[in-house]
């Protein structure tokens, strides 16, 4: 009887993940454990959510949560940002619940701040020890939203003098988890006065993080 109700349960997430017009919209930051510091970029969802609203015509709630890997509200997010500097721990019931939530429709992006990537790959291996992480091709339609991004994710801040990188997990062929690197996407989200970018530069990277979000509501 607890396994139907738990099945009731993630298949009515399921169904409230594939609203795209739900004024009850919400994401939510991702807490994590091992030092990192996940709280980055305080202006960053803000920005991107009003944006999202006002030029993809989309109902997200202002009242961005800010959610423990492992507790059960994590449901009631449709998304999911990670963003940091460092080091980033699952512990097995963490990992088991973020599984959970993204094989029930949930989606995790996770932007790499600068310095992530050595952890984040073991993190995710964690939660799906079956797949790997793949570098999508510029012809993915998470580049190809209401703006055109035909190279690829922007370039945004540099750091290591590497091309910017979009890969992601894919799990029987939906992409649940979606990963940048090295192009900085969450800086380019804050406000103008945080990094003073160019305001093309922040332009782009809206623009992008506003394909992220259109992709995961239509996929």
């Amino acid at each position: 009887m607890q396994r139907i109700l738990y099945t009731l349960i993630l298949l009515f997430t399921a169904i409230i993940f594939s609203s795209f017009s739900d004024n009850s919209l919400k994401i939510a930051l991702l807490k994590y454990n091992g030092g990192g510091d996940w709280y980055a970029n305080e202006t960053a969802l803000p920005n991107l959510v009003q944006y999202c609203n006002d030029n993809l015509g989309t109902y997200i709630s202002e009242d961005i949560g800010e959610i423990d890997a492992s507790s059960p509200e994590i449901f009631n997010y449709a998304f999911l940002h990670m963003t940091g500097h460092g080091n980033v721990v699952f512990n097995d019931q963490e990992a088991e619940n973020l599984r959970t939530y993204l094989l029930a429709g949930g989606f995790l992006h996770i932007d790499d701040n600068y310095g992530m990537d050595p952890y984040v790959r073991p993190a995710l291996k964690k939660i799906f020890p079956e797949n790997d992480l793949v570098e999508l091709p510029f012809s993915h339609k998470i580049y190809h939203q209401k703006y055109e991004f035909n190279n690829g994710l922007p370039k945004i801040h540099e750091h290591d003098g590497k091309p910017s990188q979009g890969f992601g997990i894919l799990h029987e062929g939906r992409l649940v988890v979606f990963y940048s690197f090295e192009s900085d996407l969450g800086d380019g989200w804050e406000d103008p006065e945080v990094h003073k970018d160019p305001q093309e530069v922040r332009e782009a990277a809206l623009q992008m993080g506003a394909n992220i979000i259109q992709f995961v509501f239509t996929q």
